[in-house]
């Protein structure tokens, strides 16, 4: 077994490059020489208010988000905006919800780099004065701290605490309503790429139990979704009971008890453990560029495998749950009801009612995107897998019948009623991608691919759009090659 990380030692040793200024005047020279970025070429488009439309609206600020508009950029496309919903560095989970110490994946993986060496995380981490041999993964909040370096040295804005709240067709366009600092704007965009994140693509899987039920508007100061923002410090010496036994499940579980709490009790449905995590083995680039060329029966028959034998949470996590005394996992034991009252709460089971001083729901997200407000408008019109495969299958998987059938280059599918052809100008970078394009859609094996094809996808939808016009710059390019050379012809003097 690998070297299990020593939370004390966050893997520092001696100097392996220069500084981060030193790495930063070699992004420079990087860019430089790959020519970024380049010329701007796509045609303006003049939307129906008289403005010019964006080439490219990006949802979502976090890893997806930032690489699509740097990968955007690379094409030459700059005529975009990227909106998030949270504060400045608060966008994505890693400095929110996400409490793992460290990321899953392998501190080689790269992606939001896009193949630039002095981009990668490595080139940072060293730059800090770090070990890189001594690094057994990469710590989360260094994760963060590089995702917002990477943003900073590339120059990618991204407008905060701004809400994407209407999406609609507008003559082949889409119009965007949205609210932040600004106030209220309407947009027209070409193209809108939705990095949103677990989250985004439909919302948290919430029960609901006889006695409390926070669809139906109950509240309780002591019981949190695993995604709430939650304050441990105050559950020191308390008792946690946590449904659920995922990644998230264990997180919550070990950041409660490093918090001081007395104990953390996981329940769970199996009677074991999932032993296997299949998405490790798509980790490689046949699978990411060959799996969307697949049929659908094979893409549908590979990912319902999938589905069904579920994920285990990571040996990582796994250990650093169990090394605390107070850390107990209830096997074939989920809840029937939840029965909070002033001084703490009843969580019960078919084998007894077990009291806690508050409760956390690692139940995940649900992909459904009825969920999502702004495409609800839209529903009618995309096209999802559910009419892709046999009825039968659908009901067997009622969960992935909801997804959205995807193009190969993440772009939604409009219905054949061909009522709102629009819906093909909308991308999906999101875990609601996973069956069109396998498991790792929305993680960090897949950032560079999915982000680079349909950042190329735009650039040649906006081409053929617009081809006349660009056939007609083609007539009109007359730059004379041959000047300089004693075989120059002016135009006037060459007969037609």
């Amino acid at each position: 077994m690998s070297r299990m990380l020593d939370r004390a030692d966050p893997g520092r040793g001696p100097l392996e490059g220069g500084t981060l200024a030193d790495l930063e005047r070699e992004v420079k020279r990087d860019l430089d020489r790959l020519n970024f970025p380049p010329r701007e070429w796509p045609v303006p488009k003049t939307a129906p208010d008289g403005t010019r439309a964006l080439d490219a609206l990006v949802v979502g600020g976090g890893m997806y988000g930032q690489t699509m508009a740097f990968a955007l950029q690379r094409e030459g496309i700059r005529n975009l905006r990227v909106l998030d919903l949270a504060r400045e560095g608060e966008e994505g989970p890693w400095g929110t919800y996400a409490r793992m110490d460290i990321l899953r994946s392998p501190k080689r993986q790269c992606g939001p780099d896009l193949g630039v060496p002095s981009l990668t995380f490595r080139a940072w981490h060293e730059a800090q004065q770090r070990s890189w041999d001594e690094l057994y993964k990469i710590h989360r909040l260094d994760w963060l701290a590089y995702l917002l370096w990477l943003r900073r040295v590339l120059g990618i804005a991204v407008e905060n605490e701004t809400r994407l709240v209407a999406l609609e067709p507008a003559g082949g366009l889409l119009r965007a309503q949205i609210e932040g600092p600004r106030g209220h704007e309407s947009v027209y965009c070409r193209n809108v790429v939705l990095a949103t994140g677990r989250e985004g693509a439909g919302g948290r899987q919430i029960p609901a139990f006889p006695s409390f039920g926070i669809a139906r508007g109950d509240r309780h100061p002591r019981i949190h979704h695993s995604a709430d923002a939650i304050d441990f410090a105050p559950l020191r010496g308390k008792r946690v009971a946590i449904l659920g036994a995922n990644a998230s499940a264990l997180d919550n579980a070990g950041t409660a008890l490093e918090a001081g709490a007395a104990a953390a009790v996981l329940f769970c449905r199996r009677p074991v453990l999932p032993q296997v995590n299949k998405s490790r083995w798509m980790v490689f680039p046949g699978f990411q560029h060959g799996f969307p060329a697949m049929d659908d029966a094979s893409r549908w028959n590979f990912m319902s495998h999938v589905t069904s034998l579920q994920m285990p949470p990571p040996h990582e996590s796994v250990l650093r749950c169990t090394r605390h005394a107070g850390f107990e996992l209830r096997f074939a034991e989920p809840w029937t009801d939840v029965v909070p009252d002033a001084d703490g709460i009843d969580i019960v089971t078919a084998k007894g009612r077990h009291r806690f001083d508050a409760a956390i729901l690692a139940t995940g997200f649900n992909v459904d995107l009825s969920d999502v407000p702004y495409l609800r408008p839209l529903l009618p019109h995309i096209e999802t897998w559910g009419a892709r495969v046999p009825p039968e299958e659908a009901a067997r998987f009622p969960a992935l019948a909801r997804l959205p059938y995807l193009s190969a280059d993440f772009q939604m599918t409009p219905t054949a009623d061909g009522q709102a052809p629009e819906v093909g100008r909308i991308y999906l970078l999101s875990f609601g991608a996973s069956l069109s394009h396998g498991a790792l859609a929305g993680d960090l094996p897949a950032v560079r691919g999915s982000t680079t094809r349909a950042a190329g996808a735009i650039a040649r939808e906006l081409f053929v759009a617009d081809y006349q016009a660009y056939r007609e710059s083609m007539h009109r390019f007359n730059e004379a090659e041959l000047e300089p050379t004693p075989y120059f012809v002016p135009p006037e003097d060459i007969a037609p």
